[in-house]
């Protein structure tokens, strides 16, 4: 099995292979709780170690605000895999402008999840051998498989990811409603976006968690 530091390392290796003539795209993907944001900000740490600018975002970040994220009800699970990105606006400021035949001007943000209000940070200018490092949920759906050069999933028993969440988030949420949440909203939406896409069999790398 391999190290942490191995892993890390293959994948920035993997990302200094891309020739893309653009900024290379990175998705960590995986469920909630399966370490992703760390994965993505040490593969980050380790790319600019190496003199690569690194854009870092996450999905958090382009949520529809928390009414329509809600619509369908707090637990269903529709609503955590349908209703909750904003993918259309995802593309537009940020994975398009990166992409091949765009201008590199991106945008790391549309939505204020602690406010929950929308948006509109300046505009940055990416020169073209960046790297956009990414992480969040979902992000090997359809609407976001072609605009990744890298893809990368974590897998993990989802046991284990509520066990994570109960610890992580044990300051502002009891054990029951973290389970709650986990077990009737966020696993079942995982559920089905195995489904629906299989991304461990989409990914080039799937990293156990």
């Amino acid at each position: 099995m391999r190290t942490r530091d191995e892993v890390v390392a293959r994948l920035a290796a993997a990302v200094g292979s891309i020739e893309a003539g653009h900024p290379a795209r990175v998705a960590i993907d995986g469920p909630p709780a399966a370490g992703k944001t760390t994965l993505a900000d040490e593969l980050a740490a380790v790319l600019r170690a190496q003199g690569r600018e690194v854009i870092r975002a996450t999905i958090d970040d382009f949520l529809f605000p928390r009414a329509r994220r809600y619509a369908r009800g707090e637990f269903s699970a529709e609503g955590c895999y349908l209703d909750t990105h904003d993918h259309e606006s995802l593309n537009r400021v940020l994975l398009d402008p990166l992409g091949p035949g765009g201008d590199r001007r991106f945008q790391v943000a549309i939505y204020d999840p602690q406010a929950d209000i929308v948006l509109s940070p300046p505009r940055r200018t990416a020169p073209s051998d960046a790297v956009l490092v990414f992480d969040g949920v979902f992000l090997l759906r359809p609407e976001l498989f072609d605009r990744w050069e890298l893809r990368v999933f974590l897998s993990v028993a989802f046991d284990r990811t509520v066990e994570r969440a109960v610890v992580r988030e044990q300051r502002v949420s009891s054990r029951a409603a973290v389970e709650r949440r986990w077990r009737e909203r966020y696993i079942p939406a995982q559920q089905l976006y195995f489904a629906r896409v299989g991304p461990a069999e989409r990914a080039d790398f799937v990293v156990e968690t």
